[in-house]
């Protein structure tokens, strides 16, 4: 399909179908890249280390968490 053909289908549905679309467009143009993406988790990654390595905060093990994390969703 071309983009006309496309337009035309897309102007012919329901409203609240074309809402939808709309929307998932709209969301579509907002999101991050792939690379930006790896560059957040990268930093992310960074600042948490650092917070460790700086006594910032305290590691968690990981049964600890997941003991909690089931009691919440109980």
């Amino acid at each position: 399909m071309n983009f006309q053909q496309i337009e035309d289908e897309a102007l012919h549905l329901p409203k609240e179908k074309r809402a939808r679309l709309i929307h998932r467009l709209v969301l579509s143009l907002d999101a991050p890249t792939e690379e930006e993406l790896r560059s957040d988790w990268l930093h992310e990654a960074h600042r948490r280390a650092g917070e460790l390595d700086d006594g910032a905060v305290q590691a968690v093990p990981s049964d600890e968490v997941m003991r909690k994390a089931r009691a919440l969703i109980k």
